[in-house]
């Protein structure tokens, strides 16, 4: 399951997390021959890592019932993945060569044929072929028809305090389908969704900041508070608007203009239209122009319940208004999953790759690399390479809880953000002064330290870790050959002497302290249903203002489409003025805020709560000179997107 990722309200971390699988430059799951009986191919990884034999309870019933996707290798598989490289790269003479959605379905997608053997083996096993799109075949039927098709038993297995349902050994295709299938999903019935690790406010719970609050950075210092790094400290602003994102990000006269964004969630907001044009209207940005803002929706809506189906709407008006915020003449369609499950959002990437709906598409959900399995991560590869060889570019939020150590007991980085194909987007606190001119940023990461009862100091200074952007060493994702020689060794061989992928690649505005304004309609305690502002704060956040910004780049690369961009960003590594290198404690004098909080989330009845927050304190994680696994190679700084211009 996927969760809407990274919205952090006020500085309570709304990290959406999402179980997807890495994948590494080299498409897919390869086949190997199975040894004995009738020729098959082996789908190597579509027996999860949890499934052993000590954790065995048995075989499953053959009546219960198994819904499962095969998913389709295509005619020429690593020739997609060869391609996909090649018009990513700068170095390249493809670069920039893409195809249109048809022509890379003609020349990478499944044949009639293949489509056509695959739904003769699956019916020939007993199974119902229930879709076909031009990824994958959906099929359902009972236990004993699906390890007819698949070579395997299914037995259930402990995980956890709960057991689920699992292949007893790698499933396998016949060898006579010649490649054909990618791989398998579904076999196991272990929840592959998003979390809401997040708690976004659901309409019926109104959620508001209390002051005091900062208009800019450090323009309302907390006088009667006590000290922190030997001086009094700012009130947290009350949220940046566009125009000081713009000005820290270095729009100039850039708003996007013919660039078309995209942006996936699950389900989708009843209010989104309105509290997007109120929003634009109260704080200064363009007025949304007829036809800017499209939803594209499934016919059905599923799960509600299981994934907090009210927090999404939060996540989706977070990332609607901050792309709008800083690319207010981008055309931007929310893309909407009928569920927080893998499968439902890999659809809405599909539906966006099939129709090229956009170029640039922002994506603020994930999970922990531990919940990935290698089906899955096939699956979302070969999204993101079809992608590719087309010109869209993904981008995916970090995370919002550091090296993971605290909210999962190991060291790790998010998924699909540790995917080799997509860009990875961590998370800054950004101080904007007077006059919108950018003062600094550190990495996020957060710590809370509480005001005494007497109100004289704070207590157990700097306090204990709250949330920070993600990043790290992936475990399984081998190191792409952009991030060669700029990521430093060390991070790069922390779980591998070979080299490993690291997270992230470039970074923007996440701290909930230094955050973003946002407008959504909310439930207030009268029962009136009405429109309000809070601060908001996640790599959530991050991803639609870096989706934004490279909206700004391709106005200026005169609309040329940048594509998978992670080559080209690093391309650009190091060259004077393009990113701000953002390093732990820029000003040498130790940095914190202080919040004044609502017990209750909406008014005083219950009190307040006041705290400072130290900032650029992300567990173990360091923001450095240079490349580091908070930031990535920096934010972008006024060079960046002029950098672009053909």
């Amino acid at each position: 399951m996927r969760s809407n990722r990274a919205t952090v309200r006020a500085g309570v971390s709304m990290a959406a997390t999402l179980p997807m699988i890495v994948g590494a430059l080299a498409l897919g799951i390869p086949a190997a021959h199975a040894a004995g009986g009738p020729a098959r191919d082996v789908l190597k990884g579509s027996k999860p890592l949890w499934a052993t034999a000590k954790a065995d309870r048995g075989a499953t019933s053959d009546s219960a019932r198994v819904k499962a996707r095969v998913y389709l290798a295509g005619r020429d598989a690593a020739g997609l993945a060869a391609y996909a490289k090649a018009v990513s790269d700068p170095g390249s003479p493809l670069y920039g060569e893409y195809l249109s959605a048809k022509k890379a379905q003609a020349r990478f997608g499944a044949t009639k044929a293949q489509v056509a053997a695959v739904r003769s083996w699956l019916k020939s096993a007993g199974l119902t072929v229930t879709a076909v799109t031009p990824r994958y075949v959906a099929v359902s039927g009972d236990v004993a028809a699906a390890e007819r098709a698949f070579g395997t038993q299914l037995h259930n297995f402990a995980k956890g305090s709960k057991t689920y349902r699992a292949p007893a050994r790698t499933a396998s295709v016949p060898a006579a389908l010649d490649g054909a299938v990618l791989t398998v999903t579904g076999l196991d019935n272990a929840p592959h969704k998003a979390h809401h690790d997040d708690q976004l406010p659901p309409p019926d719970a109104v959620f508001r900041n209390s002051g005091p609050f900062s208009s800019y950075y450090g323009s309302n210092t907390a006088t009667t508070l006590p000290d922190a790094y030997g001086g009094k400290i700012p009130y947290a602003v009350r949220g940046y608007n566009g125009g000081q994102l713009r000005a820290a990000y270095g729009a100039g006269t850039y708003t996007g203009k013919g660039v078309r964004i995209a942006i996936t969630d699950a389900y989708a907001s009843p209010t989104i239209a309105l509290d997007a044009a109120a929003y634009a209207r109260k704080n200064g940005d363009a007025a949304w122009k007829s036809g800017q803002l499209h939803q594209v929706l499934p016919k059905n809506y599923t799960k509600t319940e299981e994934c907090g189906a009210a927090g999404w709407y939060g996540e989706e008006t977070l990332d609607v208004e901050a792309a709008h915020a800083v690319a207010p003449a981008a055309d931007i369609t929310y893309v909407g999953a009928a569920s927080c499950y893998d499968d439902d959002l890999l659809d809405s990437l599909g539906r966006i790759v099939d129709n090229h709906l956009a170029d640039i598409v922002s994506n603020s959900w994930g999970d922990i690399e531990a919940n990935q399995t290698p089906d899955l991560a096939a699956a979302y590869d070969q999204v993101f390479q079809l992608g590719a060889v087309q010109g869209i570019g993904f981008y995916f939020s970090s995370g919002d809880d550091g090296d993971q150590v605290a909210a999962s007991g190991t060291k790790q980085v998010d998924t699909p953000a540790n995917s080799a194909w997509v860009t990875a987007v961590g998370g800054t606190s950004l101080a904007v002064g007077k006059d919108e001119k950018y003062l600094w940023e550190t990495g996020w990461g957060t710590r809370k330290a509480s005001l005494s009862a007497d109100g004289k100091s704070w207590e157990n200074f700097p306090g204990t870790f709250t949330s920070g952007a993600g990043g790290g060493t992936s475990r399984t994702v081998p190191q792409p050959y952009y991030q060669k020689g700029i990521v430093p060794k060390s991070l790069a061989t922390a779980n591998n002497a070979a080299g490993n992928r690291v997270v992230p690649d470039i970074a923007a505005i996440a701290d909930p302290n230094t955050g973003f304004l946002v407008g959504q309609t909310q439930t207030f305690p009268d029962g009136s249903e009405r429109y309000s502002e809070y601060r908001i704060g996640g790599t959530s956040l991050a991803a639609p203002v870096i989706a934004a910004v490279q909206a700004l780049a391709q106005e200026a690369r005169g609309g040329k489409p940048l594509g998978f961009a992670n080559p080209a960003i690093y391309a650009k590594y190091g060259k004077k003025g393009v990113f701000h290198d953002v390093t732990d404690d820029p000003t040498g004098s130790g940095l914190a805020v202080a919040r004044v909080d609502f017990a209750n989330g909406y008014d005083a009845a219950d009190g307040l709560l006041t705290s400072a927050r130290v900032l650029g304190e992300d567990s173990s994680l360091s923001a450095v000179k240079g490349y580091d696994d908070v930031t990535g190679v920096g934010s972008p700084a006024n060079g960046y997107v002029q950098s672009f211009r053909r």
